[in-house]
Parts: structure tokens; C-alpha cells; sequence
């Protein structure tokens, strides 16, 4: 999932543009939404800003809600774009039994699919999983060689794993019961330290500090702490779990009145792999600086 990491300056021209009015703008604004977490208010400003540099004018509306308020006012047509998982369109579309959405291309595609019919366009995502994942305290995991799922498995056998996790991860069958059965392994449960809230900045604290016993919490693919803790996440090889990839989701008539959206935002979010994703989200969970500070001060870095 990684890929470069910043944009090259001729490429950037192509993001950023003019700054007079985007080719075909009209005068009604664009509304832009994101979700309550820090990472859809970080993508939300980046793609404000990005559209603002680019000459068409933005109405924000950030941090509007969860998924389910956001996702019901851009169907309703109160806001036109906001930063949306792929994988979310699984549970959209009620197909998430299907492996499709377990590979980032093909889970893109099932989402463009079933999102055409209701007048929305997925955009590039980003190549950045958001996924649930599992990071293993780093001392063991050297110490073993820990790398994927499997290897994890293996050490789940040997009885080497104390794991932190939220009540959710533990009993819903598309968290750790997924795991299990795609590498064949039963973490004991009095092995588990389970937690009611779903808040990864604790349980990774927990398996790098060791708190409790634990040397393992579960994760999410681009949480800004991995970076700042001594933790590596299992990769998993064989896709238990559906892909997360953010990207913008915007409805197909705000993209005809503004055609340099498409482009723009696609460039944009392309530029956004997993290491980079990470990072900015701890300078916002980690260091403490706003989604939107962070959000120019990457735009200025891409497209000076």
C-alpha cells in the first residue's frame, strides 16, 4: 500500500492550478462534510483547502457527524463531498460477506458500482488501509519475528500473547473471530484484556508499555500513535478484513459543475500513503495541533 510520498512539483501544478475560478465553476458553493474523528477532519480540510486554491468556493461543514448523519445528508443532497472509507460501502450496499471488498482494487470498484446508481462518485483513495489491525509490542515482536497474521498466529499457539482490545474487536465476527478463521488460530479470552470503549490510543499504549501484562492491542491501519510508540502491526496477507482506503466521495453534480474537482482530488489523496497518513494523524493525536493546521502545512509541503 505504499506509495510515494509527496507529489512532485509538476504534479502539484495540476493539483493546486490557478487561483482564479476553477474551469466550469459556478457561484454555489460546494459543501464539504466530514465525520467527528481527527482523520476525517484532517482529509476534510486538506480537501477544503485544496478546492479553496483552486478557485472553487467551499461551504465546510466538518466534523458534521458519524457516518451514518454524514452519509444521510449527501445522499439527501445538504452537503455535496466528505472523506469516506471504501470498505464502508460493504455495509451500504449489505455485501460484505463478499471478498471483493477484502482487495483494495476490487473493493473500489464494488464501490464506484453500487455508488453510481445513487448519483455519487468515488474518487482516488488514498493508499492507506484504515483497516482493523493487530501491532505486537516491538521487543517481542523482533524477538520472534513477527511480521504478518500468520506469524502471530504461531505465537498465539505458543502462548506468547497477551492481547488489549475493545469489546467490540473481541466478539464482532468481522474483527478478531476473522482473524481466527483465516489463520487458524483461538486466542484464549483470558488472554484478552478487553476494554468497553473502542479508543486504539489505549490498547497501543498498553502493548508497548506492557500495562497489565498486555504485548498486543488492536489497532487502526493509520493511527498517528503507531509512530510514536514501539509497536509493529501485523500485515495481513490473506485479507481477513475488509479495506479501508479514505477517499472523497462527492456527488456526480457537484463534479459536473466543478470538473477540475476530479483531478485535483485525485492527485491529492494518491500522495497520501500509509507512512504519510500515519504521520499526520500524530501530529494532531500525538503532538496536539489542529486538523487544520496540519492539513496546510502538508498542502504547503506538496505545492509550495
Amino acid at each position: 500500500m505504499n506509495r510515494r510520498r509527496v507529489v512532485s512539483g509538476a504534479l502539484a501544478g495540476l493539483v493546486w492550478g490557478a487561483a482564479g475560478p476553477a474551469l466550469g465553476s459556478t457561484g454555489r458553493p460546494v459543501v464539504v462534510a466530514s465525520k467527528i474523528d481527527g482523520e476525517g477532519a484532517l482529509l476534510g480540510h486538506m480537501i477544503v483547502l485544496s478546492l479553496r486554491r483552486l478557485g472553487v468556493p467551499v461551504t465546510p461543514r466538518l466534523q458534521l457527524g458519524p457516518t451514518r448523519i454524514v452519509r444521510a445528508a449527501l445522499q439527501a443532497g445538504e452537503i455535496d463531498a466528505y472523506p469516506e472509507y471504501t470498505g464502508n460501502a460493504a455495509f451500504f450496499s449489505g455485501t460484505d460477506a463478499d471478498p471483493a471488498w477484502r482487495r483494495a482494487a476490487t473493493a473500489l470498484a464494488a464501490a464506484r458500482r453500487f455508488d453510481q446508481a445513487n448519483g455519487l462518485t468515488w474518487l482516488t483513495p488514498a493508499p492507506a488501509n484504515n483497516t482493523w489491525q493487530i501491532a505486537v509490542a516491538g521487543k517481542l515482536a523482533r524477538a520472534e519475528s513477527l511480521r504478518t497474521m500468520a506469524d502471530f498466529a504461531g505465537a498465539v499457539r505458543r502462548g506468547l500473547i497477551e492481547l488489549c482490545a475493545s469489546a467490540e474487536f473481541v466478539e464482532s465476527p468481522a474483527a478478531l473471530p476473522s482473524f481466527e478463521r483465516a489463520y487458524d488460530f483461538a486466542l484464549p479470552r483470558e488472554r484478552i484484556v478487553m476494554l468497553p470503549g473502542g479508543d486504539t490510543a489505549v490498547t497501543l499504549r498498553a502493548a508497548a508499555q506492557g500495562i497489565s501484562g498486555v504485548n498486543a492491542g488492536m489497532v487502526y491501519g493509520t493511527d498517528g500513535a503507531i509512530a510514536a510508540l514501539d509497536v509493529v502491526v501485523m500485515s495481513d496477507p490473506l485479507g481477513a478484513q475488509i479495506v479501508y482506503e479514505p477517499a472523497p466521495l462527492v456527488r456526480a453534480e457537484a463534479l459536473a459543475r466543478h470538473p477540475a474537482m476530479a483531478p485535483a482530488l485525485d492527485r491529492l489523496f494518491s500522495g497520501l500513503d500509509l507512512a504519510t497518513l500515519r504521520r499526520l494523524n500524530a501530529q494532531v493525536a500525538v503532538d496536539g495541533d489542529t486538523p487544520e493546521a496540519v492539513a496546510r502545512r502538508y498542502l504547503e509541503s506538496v505545492a509550495p
